[in-house]
């Protein structure tokens, strides 16, 4: 599967953003999706996934109660709404895909998230 992120961009703090990430190539509907980020000079980390269905969504604690991750499976899109950004979430956002129990495998190339103070 093919994965194309998009919607990042410069934002104040306590602003929102939504990014969306396109999938081609496979049955979207197949696969669990997340969202990752890397903040330079940092190591990538998970930010949020969905199931294949969309029924169980799980979140990491820096971002609970401001991030939503949903999905579209009729337009093969998965997207993440940022909201109440801080500084501190400033970072390349990468989607990524798998199936079932393996590790995500299937990477997009990126999209900047930049949030001033």
């Amino acid at each position: 599967v093919q994965l194309q992120a998009s919607g990042g961009g410069l934002v104040q703090a306590g602003g929102s953003l939504r990014l969306s990430c396109a999938a081609s190539g496979r049955t979207f509907s197949n696969y669990d999706m997340a969202w990752f980020r890397q903040a330079p000079g940092k190591e990538r980390e998970f930010v949020a996934d969905i199931s294949w269905s969309g029924g169980s969504t799980y979140y990491a604690n820096s971002v609970k109660g401001r991030f939503t991750i949903s999905r579209d499976n009729a337009k093969n899109t998965v997207y993440l709404q940022m909201n109440s950004l801080k500084p501190e979430d400033t970072a390349v956002y990468y989607c990524a895909a798998k199936q079932g129990a393996e590790s995500y495998n299937y990477w997009g190339q990126g999209t900047q998230v930049t949030v001033s103070s």
